[in-house]
């Protein structure tokens, strides 16, 4: 494997963070499944395709894809942390999809094999250094014509699911110290025009980045909250920069139950939330 451009970033998504996201893997693939199936949509892609899907976590969206492509295709799930990419194969061992495959890269540095006819990427392609270079990378892999689909967040105050725990975190302990905006994280690609830019400093054409409003749902309501977010999102990072307890996250917990009310119904968990969805051709 070519040495990591963003080290950093390994060490957090095969360290602690990583084994937080394999624990808690089913909730988040049921609470982000409108994403996958938007970014299907947009894709469209056909039997025999060739498929990248970059930062592809525990394999959601690779496996939809190699269903999509069939046995003739190909769909190929890199992601730079350990953990999440062993539960990824073994996903793809169960589902006995042999056209679906998983390796360990940096996706910024990394000599793909050239020729993939689409990469695709559910929330994977905030974390580089580099973007610019990163999705310079990305346009090597694909094929002359070829189109990469991805779904990044939009700005927090579009989405719930950052805003209301932060909120409540902070009402709780205090603000942490503040840190770039555009620094590798969820956020870091919030802005559609930073988008565009960043893909035609790489050499894409035929650009388009739409913000689109969906909803997250989990049936389980606040019983999948409750198991969320004190492993995932802000709140476990506020807590520890402000060195909080049990009887904080408890009352942080008890907080959001209140301002999350509106969004809990007999059918379950309904956030309203944005993301941004670029397209771009090679």
């Amino acid at each position: 494997m070519t040495r990591p451009a963003n080290a950093e970033q390994e060490a957090f998504w095969s360290g602690d963070a990583g084994q937080r996201w394999v624990a808690h893997h089913r909730d988040l693939d049921i609470l982000h499944d409108a994403v996958r199936a938007r970014i299907m949509a947009a894709a469209a892609p056909q039997e025999g395709a060739r498929i990248l899907d970059v930062g592809c976590g525990g394999g959601a969206l690779t496996l939809s894809a190699a269903r999509a492509v069939g046995p003739d295709g190909a769909a190929h799930g890199v992601d730079i942390s350990q953990p999440l990419l062993t539960l990824a194969a073994e996903a793809g061992l169960a589902a006995e999809l042999g056209q679906a495959r998983f390796f360990h890269a940096d996706a910024q540095t990394h000599a793909f094999e050239a020729g993939y006819d689409l990469v695709l990427s559910r929330f994977g392609v905030m974390f580089f250094a580099d973007p610019a270079a990163a999705f310079a990378n990305l346009r090597a892999a694909l094929r002359p014509g070829g189109r990469l689909v991805a779904a990044t967040w939009a700005a927090a105050e579009h989405n719930p699911w950052f805003s209301t725990p932060r909120a409540a975190a902070v009402a709780r302990l205090g603000a942490p110290p503040s840190s770039d905006p555009d620094a590798p994280g969820p956020m870091a690609l919030r802005e559609p025009a930073r988008i565009r830019a960043i893909l035609e400093a790489a050499g894409f054409d035929d650009i388009s980045v739409t913000p689109e409003d969906i909803r997250l749902h989990h049936p389980d309501g606040w019983e999948a909250a409750q198991r969320l977010l004190p492993a995932i999102g802000p709140i476990p990072g506020v807590i520890r920069d402000r060195e909080g307890g049990p009887d904080d996250l408890r009352a942080i917990l008890e907080d959001m139950r209140a301002r999350w009310a509106p969004h809990l119904h007999a059918d379950g968990l309904f956030l309203p939330a944005r993301i941004n969805l670029m397209t771009a051709r090679a």
